[in-house]
């Protein structure tokens, strides 16, 4: 009996295998077969920016995918500017409505998309936004808009930015479990929540003056667009003149109070017409867009787009390994068409060990061709030390950068195992065969052997920046430190070049290299969402899994568990950002 269900469990599981293999290569064969068709753009259509999906610098996926976007969770920051560089351009395009909730992108990214609608704008287009409410980095979005319209029973969040940091020093103390530290830095607090219940003097100003400094450049593009000044503007988020619809409105920041089918009127006014609206959607406007090249030529400009903590080993599409970064940069490296390259950063940073074997591989680079390095949202500590390097840096003004600094954290039981009886003994050849045991307190010997790594691994750090800026290694220490900044506050302490785009370090590099016609080049490939998808049929993978877990467990719970699991599995000497920021 039991062969035979096991017979018949099998003969279904083949049949549902075949049949959603056969669904997607129908799939697939239709929209091969139907290609640009696919994308219906009309003359008179409004693009309608959405962000529904968080969004990564990139997300590796193939202009020839004809599954893109069908699969794929996040959507790519490079394929939202490209296509509003080409909505520019394009004439059946006669405007964009901001119709935006809940941006899931970093600052950098919200105000890289800004730029781009105001390079729209100056071809004398239309932009105009509404929401039902508007959290704050959605309505920076929206400010660049000609009007901004808001439900009349909505709300806005506009009060100036904020973050929270946990301590977990009497947690340690009552569950038996800690976190020894070993730290170079005053400002590498990313250990502090271990050591301390409440935060240091150093840490608080360095959070106060960065998020601050991000403010600023936040309200000075809002007072350019609402023509509203910046006093003015810090005036409405202190008094919360900004918290209702009518509010809003009186304050400036917003132009009407109206209904969703008032907005479409006034969407069909603008366009000068009487009848239904066309909107094309931003993520079906990408596919079209993405066939469209906006620079062509023989030669090549590589751009590399390093994304996530970083780590020993291969490396994916949410983490830099030396493997999938280095690859690329080789690869670019030999290629005889590619004339230039530019890391794109987005990194947090993480192994010590892997930054330098990457910062490396770009010193390499540089001998051969020009490397220039575009920040996104976070480029510090280990995602700082394979931009050091580069031969010029951009960042944007909201970018989180530096971070100089290098820590370790090694987990320890011996308070939790003393409480519950397990007492343990240790037995070695030599004098310091037995360096560490999670079950006994820290020795002085293994601490200060740690200690002295990381004291080695800073100076290395040290250097490497001093090499690659031209600064004197007490230069680049007296800004170090573990201390982050802004964009803007890096470029005067000369950390970087330039403050600008993606775009704008790819026209550098193009100028290095003495270019006039150009094509981009991407790396690294990955697997498309089609095949993760595949993968994952017979069994959830390592992604599917986690974004199970959120769904379980909700936003804020994955957050933490993500931090938690991220200290514990932490290898080696770490050059990782001071502080989890969570911005709002």
């Amino acid at each position: 009996m039991n062969f035979l269900r096991n017979l018949l469990a099998a003969i279904l599981g083949c049949l549902v295998a075949f049949g959603i293999i056969f669904v997607m290569f129908f799939v697939f064969v239709t929209l091969l077969g139907s290609g640009e068709d696919t994308v219906v753009v009309k003359d008179g259509s409004i693009l309608e920016l959405q962000l529904q999906r968080p969004l990564v610098d990139y997300t590796g996926s193939s202009d020839l995918d004809p599954f893109s976007g069908l699969f794929d969770k996040s959507q790519g920051l490079d394929e939202v500017l490209h296509a509003i560089a080409v909505a520019k351009d394009d004439d059946r395009i006669k405007g964009i409505s901001i119709n935006n909730n809940f941006t899931i992108a970093g600052l950098a990214q919200t105000q890289a998309i800004r730029k781009a609608l105001e390079d729209f704008k100056d071809t004398g287009k239309f932009i105009y936004a509404y929401a039902d409410f508007y959290l704050q980095k959605d309505y920076y979005l929206s400010s660049v808009a000609d009007s901004i319209f808001m439900n009349p029973v909505g709300a806005m969040d506009f009060k100036g930015l904020s973050t929270e940091v946990l301590f977990y020093k009497d947690l340690q103390e009552k569950a038996g479990i800690k976190m020894e530290v070993i730290r170079h830095g005053k400002y590498k607090s990313a250990v502090e929540p271990y050591l301390e219940n409440e935060m240091s003097e150093s840490n608080r100003r360095q959070i106060k003056e960065l998020i601050q400094s991000l403010w600023n450049s936040m309200i000075a593009d809002i007072a350019v667009g609402r023509g509203i000044s910046e006093d003015d503007l810090n005036t409405i988020a202190d008094t919360l003149g900004g918290r209702s619809p009518k509010l809003a409105k009186r304050s400036g920041l917003i132009d009407d109070v109206i209904f969703y089918d008032e907005y479409e009127g006034k969407l069909a006014d603008a366009l000068g017409e009487s009848k239904e609206v066309k909107v094309t959607a931003l993520e079906d406007y990408a596919r079209y867009a993405n066939k469209k090249t906006m620079a062509s030529g023989s030669d090549k400009i590589a751009v590399i787009f390093a994304q996530g903590e970083i780590l020993y080993g291969e490396g994916s599409p949410e983490i830099i390994g030396q493997g999938i970064i280095n690859d690329a940069l080789i690869k670019a490296r030999e290629d005889d068409k590619v004339k230039a390259v530019v890391l794109r950063v987005d990194s947090p940073g993480g192994s010590a060990l892997t930054s330098d074997i990457i910062w490396r591989e770009v010193e390499l680079t540089k001998r051969i061709k020009p490397v220039v390095v575009s920040m996104g949202n976070v480029a510090a500590s280990g995602g700082y030390y394979i931009a050091a390097g580069a031969d010029r840096i951009f960042a944007e003004p909201t970018t989180v950068t530096g971070s100089i600094g290098v820590f370790g954290t090694v987990p320890n039981i011996s308070e939790l195992a003393k409480n519950i009886g397990i007492n343990s003994e240790q037995v070695g050849t030599n004098a310091n065969a037995v360096d560490y045991s999670l079950f006994s307190p820290m020795t002085d010997s293994f601490r200060n052997t740690i200690q002295e790594g990381i004291e080695e691994t800073y100076r290395t750090f040290l250097e490497r920046v001093s090499q690659g800026r031209n600064m004197s290694v007490a230069e680049v220490d007296s800004v170090a430190q573990g201390r982050v900044w802004s964009g803007v506050d890096a470029k005067r302490l000369g950390l970087v070049d330039e403050l600008g785009t993606l775009e704008d370090a790819i026209a550098e590099a193009a100028n290095m290299a003495e270019l006039k016609g150009y094509g981009v080049k991407k790396y690294p490939k990955y697997k498309s969402g089609f095949e993760r998808f595949m993968e994952d049929v017979g069994g959830a993978s390592a992604t599917a899994k986690a974004e199970m877990l959120r769904e379980e467990i909700g936003e804020d719970a994955y957050t933490l568990w993500k931090e938690v699991k991220s200290v514990m599995t932490q290898k080696g000497v770490q050059a990782r950002m001071p502080f989890t920021l969570h911005i709002k």
